[in-house]
């Protein structure tokens, strides 16, 4: 029966379509989950428009519905959609009526439940290709599945179900790509193991919305205009915002799993941010170049931390996750429906300029927008209402896109009249009617130059088309998912436990959820309300840096966030004192993967910090380049150096790469160094250094055993790493005992072990060199978090 549907749609259309180009090959589109929500609000009508508009262009089609249902009753839930699909409004009803039959005779329903079905799939498509003399051009598969299935599927799809030679393959994925870096590594190396990168096309819908799949291009053609103002010193700050008035209820199984970080920041606002803040390709419209510069302005964000983000639930939550999920009366969930995040750049063209990303459910309105909103440095002596919007510089300049929905209910572009007139494609944008009745952030909407689309299309109808034509540019690649999720993981780590701010819902939550920026993080504005409903397990927040004594000397403790900001604190007070009494403060820094926190924390929040007058040491280096990702030093400067005025005189990076080589012990880079701090530092006492602590009680890069630097002189050695890069150099352990005073840092269950085992035995630097940490005339401070003291 498939063979003639196939043969009769080509005649039917062939006859309304006069000028359809010679056969170009069979298509095979697979539809799985066919019969879910997905598949029955968008995914069909997406397909009946590709074939719509596809339909004269030399492909013929087949649409295979498939789902784990059985034969029967899957084939009448399926044809029950069909049913409903429509044409856009624009189609002659005569033309419509013929392309929604040949579309209905040139689909059917499989059940795709065992490799068997997927190998009668394959049989059943390579008769029709051989029966109708077609030539196949590939088969795109449509996973519109939960993840979990993904992998089984991919395993018959590859070993049953790939077309032959000279036929490309596509399969496409939908979110959720993950929980965390973790799960998402998991999950892109599952899929790697069947299908070419090249062939995964992952869904990120937003990219499909015209607003945001114009940002790119509209950056593009209005450069002459751009380029002058896209930077830190001419734009104020970025806002992209996604508002729904609806709540998670019917969805807290999914949303207790994701909540509205995982749900849509990761993905949907963090896509459009990067569309506005990467630099532009030369070529817009290249896949490999676009994803190159995503990757770029990822690694030019700050990390993520607990007070970048302000979090809240609506109040109704917590009992519909009791009722859907039958959990206890006294379960209470942590989950946020509403998150609002602050990132920053530190690029040259970012720096300083905030960025905003705003989620969430049951809030006043539905709608969304990406809006760069310029720094206005005017003044303007005539009153407000005498203002001509084209030309007064007084009133707010910006770039709205406008995802649609709320005041205008459309896609839009927005410009404001005293910026520029946009360069826009007619073909696919028109202006529209200006009106004043009608306001978009307190102006009237005829201070804008306002663009919609010409024919307004729906977000997979959108990319389905792009899926077909293999445009790459417009799905997430496995090296963007990546990068996203290492960029988002640690604040969702960090905030996992944090009770969010219960609110109302609708407009009763009034400025309830108004949030500002303070202290290089994000606060709520007001207080927090007290019928707020108080959790039943104590939370990190709930507890305070605790002093007491390990080792015979003073111990500070606290969850590591808590405790990061109070070695900060101290850190500062102990600078501003050393100046204060002797005009410098002399620094030395451990390397390892412990500090880095420190560093950030230091560069974002403490502003008193004299850093004019403070030399920076190095307690230990790795014998590699300082520019290599493995030095410590490389490190110190990407995390801390680069981002605080410390006079460039003031650092003081180990000599470990002299001549052209590394650590060799001709050079004399240890008496290099030993004489530097010598000249400097007063009685070669450092004002402050900071140590960590190895599984294995080294220090430094002092290791049990080790031949040089655990006694004798203080002074610089060269010493072997157990792990590699096995050379190493450092300060000696006496060089370290003169210092005014050492704070040891101390991170994570990982250290729990040799915290404990410290806890427990005398001086024997021998075996843990930590153990012979001891300032003769000065305080040795541990800052110990609870995991690696309590375990």
């Amino acid at each position: 029966k498939m063979l003639g549907r196939v043969l009769c749609a080509v005649l039917f259309v062939g006859a309304l379509q006069p000028l359809a180009r010679a056969s170009q090959g069979h298509i095979s589109v697979v539809l799985l989950g066919a019969t879910g929500d997905l598949a029955k609000k968008y995914l069909w009508q997406g397909l009946f428009q590709l074939y719509i508009d596809q339909v004269s262009s030399g492909h013929s089609f087949t649409f295979h519905g498939a789902a784990l249902a059985a034969l029967e009753p899957g084939q009448r839930l399926m044809f029950d959609v069909l049913k409903g699909l429509s044409c856009p409004p624009d189609e002659a009803p005569n033309r419509c009526a013929v392309l929604k039959d040949q579309f209905l005779r040139l689909s059917q329903y499989h059940q795709l439940r065992t490799a068997e079905n997927y190998t009668a799939l394959s049989r059943e498509i390579e008769t029709l290709l051989r029966q109708e003399g077609l030539r196949e051009a590939g088969r795109i598969f449509y996973f519109s599945v939960p993840p979990f299935a993904y992998t089984e599927i991919a395993r018959h799809i590859s070993s049953r179900c790939r077309p032959g030679a000279g036929a490309w393959l596509r399969v496409v994925l939908e979110k959720p790509f993950g929980h965390d870096l973790a799960s998402a590594r998991q999950l892109a190396a599952e899929l790697t193991g069947f299908f070419r990168e090249d062939e995964m096309y992952r869904v990120d819908h937003y990219l499909g919305k015209q607003a945001v799949a114009h940002i790119l291009p509209f950056r593009d053609q209005n450069r002459q205009f751009l380029d002058p103002i896209w930077n830190r010193h001419h734009v104020e700050r970025v806002e992209i915002v996604l508002k729904e008035t609806v709540d998670a209820k019917g969805r807290t199984s999914f949303y207790e799993q994701y909540g509205v970080i995982r749900d849509v920041l990761q993905n949907h606002l963090t896509e459009a941010l990067l569309f506005l803040i990467m630099e532009l390709p030369a070529n817009v419209s290249s896949a490999e170049e676009v994803l190159q510069h995503k990757l770029q302005s990822f690694q030019s964000l700050w990390g993520l931390e607990k007070n970048s983000a302000v979090l809240g639930q609506y109040q109704a939550y917590n009992s519909q996750v009791r009722e859907e999920l039958q959990q206890a009366q006294d379960y209470v969930s942590t989950t946020p429906t509403f998150a609002g995040v602050l990132i920053r750049s530190e690029s040259l063209r970012w720096e300083g300029v905030p960025f905003l990303l705003t989620s969430g459910k049951a809030l006043d309105e539905r709608v969304g927008y990406a809006r760069v909103l310029f720094k206005n440095r005017a003044y303007c002596p005539q009153s407000e209402t005498l203002r001509d919007a084209e030309h007064s510089q007084c009133k707010a300049k910006q770039i709205i896109f406008y995802f649609g929905h709320g005041a205008l209910n459309t896609p839009a572009v927005l410009v404001s009249r005293n910026l520029f007139r946009p360069v826009m494609p007619k073909d696919s944008w028109k202006e529209a009617v200006a009106r004043s009745d009608l306001h978009i952030f307190g102006q009237p909407l005829s201070d804008y130059y306002v663009y919609s689309p010409v024919r307004e299309r729906d977000a997979y109808s959108v990319l389905i088309s792009n899926i077909y034509h293999g445009r790459k540019d417009f799905f997430i690649t496995t090296e963007n998912l990546l990068a996203s999720w290492a960029f988002w993981t640690p604040l969702l780590d960090s905030t996992s436990l944090q009770p969010p701010r219960l609110y109302p819902g609708g407009v009763d939550n009034q400025h309830l959820l108004d949030f500002e920026m303070v202290s290089g993080g994000l606060a709520f504005t007001l207080a927090e309300p007290a019928e707020l409903l108080s959790p039943t397990r104590q939370m990190p927040s709930d507890y305070r840096a605790v002093e007491s004594k390990f080792r015979q000397s003073p111990l500070v403790s606290a969850w590591s966030e808590e405790l990061i900001s109070q070695l900060a604190s101290d850190m500062e007070r102990a600078a501003l004192g050393s100046v204060a009494r002797s005009g410098h403060f002399h620094l030395a820094l451990s390397g390892g993967s412990s500090p880095v926190a420190l560093f950030q924390r230091l560069a974002r929040h403490h502003y008193a910090f004299p850093w004019k007058h403070t030399h920076v040491w190095l307690v230990d280096e790795r014998c590699v380049p300082l520019t290599h990702g493995e030095s410590n030093f490389f490190s110190l400067h990407s995390h801390l150096l680069q981002r605080v005025r410390l006079p460039y005189f003031n650092i003081h990076p180990m000599p470990v790469h002299l001549h052209r080589r590394l650590c060799v012990e001709e050079d004399r880079g240890t008496e290099l160094y030993a004489r530097d701090i010598a000249a400097l530092v007063a009685n070669a006492s450092f004002d402050l250094v900071l140590l960590g602590v190895g599984t294995d009680g080294h220090t430094a890069s002092l290791f049990p055993r080790s031949e040089t630097g655990l006694d004798g002189a203080p002074t610089v050695v060269l010493t072997e790493s157990p792990v590699k890069p096995h050379q190493r150099m450092s300060l000696s352990l006496p060089l370290i005992n003169k210092a005014r005073q050492v704070f040891v840092l101390v991170l994570g269950k990982g250290k729990h072990d040799i915290t404990t085992l410290l806890s427990r035995v005398g001086s024997e630097p021998k075996k843990w060199p930590i153990s012979g940490v001891s300032p003769s005339s000065g305080q040795l401070v541990w800052y110990v978090d609870y995991e690696a003291l309590l375990g």
